[in-house]
Parts: structure tokens; C-alpha cells; sequence
């Protein structure tokens, strides 16, 4: 009997299983002739699962390049067959699913600046109620996690199987390095909570320019991400929009070269020898665990001596005091500064409300 040919539908599905999974092509689809000519030189790369273009763009600022529009959604329909692969737009209103959905986009995602207003999402969400159709959340531009859990939730309560998240940094005050900072600990509280969950990583709207892009996203493959979306045009310095972080199909193929893939599973034997450290690493936890807890009696001690002769709780020349021996300290011990501080505030903010409760109670 013969073979039947797979589907559309299984050409998706086959994509969307494959880890590592990567999506690339332009941060806007701005001419038919631009779109073909990436489409093509991305598919010859033979490293790109699904090919993306920003069909709409919600800018930060209005008088920018806002995206072709629905215009452009037939000449993905032509990428998909010069290309064979897969296409995949980001969606905003009901109108976009409707138009993106009309046209056969196989994978649909919601942006970051979607992400953040709850009713945009339900919006969304309620357009695409009885779609059969992969859809990828992206995380939004403020550091909330429950705001993208809540966006999850929605998509899923529309009947979507296939939901997928993408980690593109988030803005942050004082943040210079990156365009939108990576904040990683955010993305592995996510992949902690939901390990079943598809995780890509987008170190494009992370970095901000691309040649910093290498170094992003091996780092997300070291923490396990389930694969990377990068912007890739045909000519990035001319594009009409996020031209610093873009790359051409040839230089995403180098990339992808270079990037080294780990796995999570490993050997009998490696994990024997793993286990071993992780049994020290468990032993050190519980000792410092123990410390704190003295360290905290100890607090509230001095709380209890601050209520009965009315002082303050906060102390700064304490404080600073603190600080500046555990930097030292730490430099010699090989922990940098920005370590030593998160550590040390979040052990002041506990001795802090410890202190409050003696003084309240």
C-alpha cells in the first residue's frame, strides 16, 4: 500500500515536537520580494524548522514602521511553498487571529506588549476558540510571572493544546548591557513550574544588537531551553525596523554552528558522578540553612533591644557597614558584587520584617 503524504497539519506537528526548535526570518515582512529572498535563504541554511515575519508591530512609539499589514499574509502563504517550512506571526487583536487564521498561518504567537493587558489576551484568546492551531506566548515586558501564567490560562481555557512560551527579556531600570534584560531566573521559575511546557528563547529582543546574540543563546541552551527564535533578514542593515539585531541567513547558519547543544539526560555513569557533587551541594544547603536560621534569632534579639530603648530598625552606617565587609570578603572568595548584594538585601529585608513583627507585636 502506499505511503500517503504527510499533511500541513503534520509538517507542524512534526516541527513543533523537534527540540531544538528553531524559528527565524525578519522582524517585519516589509516587501513580497524581501520576504522570498530571506524565506529562501533561510530554507538553504537547512537549520530552521518555521519560518516568522511581523505582519503587524506594535511599536513603543507611534510615526515607526508598524508592519505591512494583512497585505503581506498571502506573500507568507508563497514563503511557506518556495520554502517548505512552516510560517508563524505574532497576533494582537481579534481581527489579526481572524485575518492570520484565514490565511493558514501555522503558528500563531502573542507579543510581549499583549502579554501585559489581560483583556488583550482574552481578546486573543476568544478568537481563538475552536482553532486548531500551535500558539507561543512571550513572556510580558514587566517582570510578572503571573501575568504571563494568566496568559497561559487563557489561551488554554480557549481550547489551544499546543501553547508554547518564548523568554525576550524584560525591561528594567539602569539596564544597559541588553535592550530587554534576560532576568534568567524568571524563565527558570517558569521551566520549573511548568516542566511540560515548551520554552524557546528570543536573545534577538533580548540583546538588542547582534553581536551579542552568540553568547544569549548558548546560554539558554545551557539552561536547557527548548530552542531559539532569532531575527534573520535578507539585508539587515536596511531594514525597516530592529535593523541592529537582526542577522542574514547566512550568519544564523554560523551561529547555529557554533552554539554547542547539551542535553538534560545524560549516562548512568555521569549522573553517578553528578550525584555525588549534588549530595555535597545538598550538605552545604543544609548548613547554610542552619546559619540563617541562627543568624535570624539573632536579629530578633536585636529587635527585641531596639523596642525597649525606641531605636530605629534600620540602621544605614550598619548597613553600609555590612555591605562593604561582605564585598570584600566575597572578592577574595571569587563572588562578584552583584551576588553579594541580592544576597545580603534579601537577608536584610527578612531581618527587617522580623525586626517589624518584635516592634508591632
Amino acid at each position: 500500500m502506499q505511503a500517503t503524504e504527510p499533511t500541513t497539519k503534520d509538517l507542524v506537528q512534526q516541527k513543533w515536537n523537534k527540540r531544538p526548535l528553531i524559528i527565524a526570518g525578519p522582524c517585519s515582512a516589509e516587501t513580497e520580494e524581501q520576504v522570498m529572498q530571506t524565506a529562501t535563504g533561510i530554507a538553504q541554511t537547512g537549520k530552521v524548522d518555521i519560518l516568522r515575519a511581523g505582519i503587524w508591530k506594535p511599536r513603543t512609539r507611534p510615526g515607526s514602521f508598524e508592519g505591512i499589514g494583512t497585505k503581506g499574509l498571502p506573500w507568507l502563504q508563497q514563503a511557506r511553498k518556495v520554502s517548505g517550512l512552516p510560517v508563524a506571526i505574532e497576533v494582537a487583536t481579534a481581527k489579526q487571529v481572524e485575518d492570520a487564521l484565514h490565511f493558514d498561518v501555522d503558528v500563531l504567537w502573542i507579543g510581549a506588549r499583549t502579554t501585559v493587558n489581560p483583556f488583550s489576551v482574552q481578546e486573543v484568546a476568544d478568537a481563538l476558540k475552536g482553532a486548531d492551531v500551535p500558539v507561543l506566548i512571550k513572556n510580558p515586558i514587566n517582570p510578572d510571572l503571573e501575568l504571563w501564567i494568566g496568559a497561559m490560562e487563557r489561551v488554554a481555557k480557549a481550547g489551544i493544546k499546543q501553547i508554547g512560551l518564548i523568554h525576550r527579556g524584560f525591561s528594567s531600570y539602569g539596564n544597559t548591557e541588553y535592550r530587554n534584560a534576560p532576568m534568567w531566573h524568571l524563565a527558570i521559575e517558569m521551566k520549573r513550574r511548568f516542566p511540560d511546557t515548551m520554552l524557546i528563547n528570543d536573545p534577538s529582543h533580548i540583546c538588542g544588537r547582534r553581536d551579542i546574540l552568540l553568547d544569549v543563546a548558548q546560554q539558554a541552551i545551557n539552561l536547557d531551553f527548548d530552542g531559539l527564535i532569532i531575527e534573520t533578514h535578507i539585508d539587515p542593515d536596511n531594514a525597516w525596523s530592529d535593523a541592529k539585531q537582526q542577522v542574514t541567513p547566512e550568519r544564523l547558519a554560523q551561529m547555529l554552528e557554533t552554539i554547542i547543544w547539551r542535553k538534560e539526560e545524560t549516562s548512568e555513569e555521569l549522573n553517578a558522578a553528578l550525584e555525588k557533587l549534588r549530595q555535597q551541594i545538598n550538605h552545604l544547603d543544609d548548613e547554610l540553612m542552619q546559619i540563617i536560621g541562627q543568624r535570624m534569632k539573632i536579629a530578633e534579639k536585636i529587635g527585641q533591644y531596639k523596642k525597649e530603648n525606641n531605636i530605629t530598625i534600620l540602621q544605614t552606617n550598619r548597613w553600609n557597614e555590612i555591605l562593604e565587609r561582605a564585598y570584600q570578603r566575597g572578592d577574595k572568595l571569587g563572588l562578584s558584587q552583584e551576588f553579594i548584594t541580592k544576597y545580603f538585601d534579601a537577608v536584610h529585608m527578612e531581618s527587617i520584617n522580623r525586626q517589624n513583627k518584635i516592634m508591632n507585636s
